[in-house]
């Protein structure tokens, strides 16, 4: 992706980026977001608690997740933009998981948080200056950009919707 080609992050999140087609960040969130939420928002409740196999997540519980790792990601961003140079920690999402509570929610009351929660990613990253964008550090032991902090929020939606996809086929 050009708009981060110079930028230093860890070669595992081009998993992510990779899956992002537009080089403007604000375009890219809105999109992926758009996508996310076309594909849950006619699923029943009885979708959002179906799990394709034993010990995965439900449809719920992969959104609360992706909802935790931008909120996550997002104070990555702001604390690398002020120049905190801490290394940062990693965290466990399968604890995060375990402890969200989810299935005990309705689709409709994740997906309103899930709007707010990209209103707020986006209104952050629009805050950002060109400079603040270029600042980077390491978090979980991965170096990493604000900017290329953002474009991996939206990959990581997307890789997610892509799982989706492929494993929640709900009729």
């Amino acid at each position: 992706m050009k708009a981060i080609e110079n930028h230093n992050f860890a070669e595992y999140f081009n998993n992510y980026i990779n899956l992002v087609e537009e080089e403007d960040l604000q375009k890219a969130l809105k999109k992926s977001f758009k996508e996310v939420k076309y594909f849950v928002k006619n699923l029943t409740e009885e979708q959002g608690n179906f799990a394709y196999a034993k010990k995965k997540w439900t449809v719920k519980e992969l959104l609360v997740h992706v909802m935790d790792t931008e909120r996550i990601f997002c104070e990555r961003a702001l604390r690398f933009a002020r120049n905190d140079d801490k290394e940062l920690p990693g965290f466990d999402h399968d604890i995060f998981v375990k402890n969200s509570s989810a299935n005990q929610r309705t689709l409709k009351d994740i997906l309103k948080e899930y709007k707010v929660i990209r209103k707020s990613t986006l209104a952050l990253f629009k805050s950002f200056t060109p400079e603040m964008l270029e600042k980077g550090g390491i978090a979980n032991g991965n170096k990493m950009t604000v900017l290329s902090i953002g474009f991996i929020i939206s990959g990581h939606e997307l890789h997610h919707l892509n799982i989706l996809r492929k494993n929640y086929i709900i009729d």
